[in-house]
């Protein structure tokens, strides 16, 4: 990936190769820069992903032609994702017009899913990550909480992993998160004197990305349980509300900060504890900032009231995508002016797409019978394990996780995984909310950056290593099991999900 260079309250920056302004990367920037990759693919690999969905089509399988045929593009689409031999979105739209070009099914269920709250509410999270970013909200939110958070190396690294954490709530993307938090990092790296290979450098970018990653599964935030939560609304047939997924997950983002903290000073022990004036540092940075702008008060009362009817939508039960999309549409009003119009015109709407292709091949899947096939297969397996509540929580965690090796952006691990999660939890009487809550929290667990844009984004910088990534990864998706096996069983019945 290229190197990109981001300014940092006129400090250096590190990311990428080509020179910036120094301010920021937008969200949908950095959506693009994980999305896009770097266009090449071998001849092989390519060839692959034609011939073997070819061989699907043709093979005696003994199938319903239409089942088989669908599965076949289906193995195209999906090997394509897996393989990255093009933009996800672009192998989702030829998917989606092969199912219609060779009558697998009309054009209306084809592309059904771009009629699909889901992508929608996807695109209401880039337009808050832009009104975040471009107000100048989320920096000062995450320098308001690091001055009162400490001074030491570990209050700071407290403080980077809280921020991240509350950032989510107005930055529902983990990639444009570790990029607004980078920049706190690569500032705080200059005020320490650290350099590259230091602890200090590499405990603070590991973090904060690894944590960006697991907390957009602990809201519905991010493309990957926005993706789930509508999966598991169409085809599960349950009402998943913000409020109840952020109170679902609430004990593991709690330990989750606290263990993402302790393993980190474990691991990385900082060479120098106390950052010398460190809350004159936090304090020159806010008042660079200057006071609050017009700007940031309309985008922080837009944003908090979004929370807010997000929070509370257990009492009036509007979708969480109608919330988030009128909050958007309402910040590019004339009379609102956070977004303009050149903040539509430049926003990466690829992610959106792919979504809106996956959720139409779902549900092509499910008009051919294909998925019922497919939920056969799959659960055969595991389906003795799925006993009492702790054996099916260990077996479906531990399911996604290894699933993700296999199909590794998360988007699609998600999209095309949870419907066949959904009708195995309809066919066997099991609490379908329950299940697909599970299976979305399995897709945190990761070992390798290749399974998460926003551990590309955040091993771009160049401050950890592959190694480190292993490190953590591993110990924390071991954390992350645990505290699974504790809510599911004895604190999810008392939030009335059992």
């Amino acid at each position: 990936m290229k190197r990109l260079i981001i300014g940092v309250s006129g400090a250096t920056a590190a990311i990428f190769g080509v020179r910036r302004a120094a301010a920021p990367l937008s969200p949908d920037e950095i959506a693009r820069i994980a999305e896009s990759g770097d266009g090449k693919s071998s001849p092989l690999t390519q060839l692959l992903c034609v011939l073997l969905p070819l061989a699907f089509w043709f093979a005696p399988l003994g199938m319903a032609p239409l089942t088989q045929h669908a599965l076949a593009i289906v193995g195209f689409m999906v090997l394509a994702w897996m393989t990255q031999v093009m933009e996800f979105a672009i192998a989702g739209f030829i998917g989606c017009f092969l199912f219609w070009a060779l009558h697998i099914t009309r054009f209306n269920v084809a592309f059904s899913g771009f009629a699909n709250d889901t992508p929608w509410f996807l695109f209401a999270a880039l337009l808050f990550g832009r009104v975040a970013s471009k107000s100048g909200l989320a920096r000062r939110l995450a320098y308001s909480i690091m001055l009162r958070i400490g001074s030491t190396y570990s209050r700071i690294l407290l403080g980077l992993i809280i921020t991240d954490f509350l950032l989510t709530f107005i930055v529902p993307s983990g990639m444009a998160r570790v990029v607004i938090l980078a920049a706190i990092a690569l500032a705080l790296v200059e005020a320490f004197q650290a350099k590259k290979g230091s602890n200090i450098a590499c405990g603070m970018f590991l973090i904060l990305t690894y944590t960006g990653n697991l907390f957009d599964k602990m809201m519905l935030a991010g493309a990957g349980s926005i993706t789930a939560a509508g999966a598991m609304t169409k085809f599960g047939g349950v009402e998943v509300l913000w409020g109840v997924w952020l109170l679902a997950f609430l004990p593991a983002s709690i330990v989750t900060v606290l263990a993402a903290w302790r393993l980190t000073l474990w691991f990385y022990p900082p060479e120098q504890k106390v950052l010398a004036n460190g809350k004159e540092f936090f304090r020159k940075e806010l008042a660079a900032m200057g006071p609050w702008s017009t700007l940031e008060k309309k985008a922080a009362l837009l944003i908090g009231t979004a929370i807010l009817l997000w929070v509370t939508d257990f009492l009036h039960h509007l979708p969480p995508a109608m919330i988030g999309l009128g909050a958007g549409l309402i910040a590019l009003l004339p009379f609102v002016r956070i977004l303009e119009e050149e903040d539509m015109r430049t926003l990466n709407y690829m992610p959106v797409f792919f979504v809106a292709t996956a959720l139409s091949m779902g549900n092509v899947l499910e008009v051919t019978k294909g998925l019922d096939v497919l939920t056969t297969t799959v659960f055969t397996g595991i389906q003795p394990y799925l006993g009492n509540i702790f054996s099916t929580t260990a077996i479906m965690y531990w399911a996604g996780f290894i699933y993700h090796f296999f199909l590794a952006s998360e988007i699609s691990m998600l999209a095309t995984s949870m419907p066949l999660v959904m009708e195995y939890a309809k066919s066997h009487g099991i609490n379908a909310l329950m299940l697909g809550l599970m299976w979305t929290f399995s897709a945190g667990g990761k070992l390798f950056a290749y399974q998460s844009g926003v551990l590309v984004v955040g091993y771009s910088f160049g401050y950890f290593e592959q190694r480190d990534l292993l490190r953590m990864g591993l110990w924390l998706t071991l954390v992350e099991f645990l505290v699974l096996m504790l809510i599911v069983p004895f604190y999810w019945p008392l939030i009335g999900i059992y």
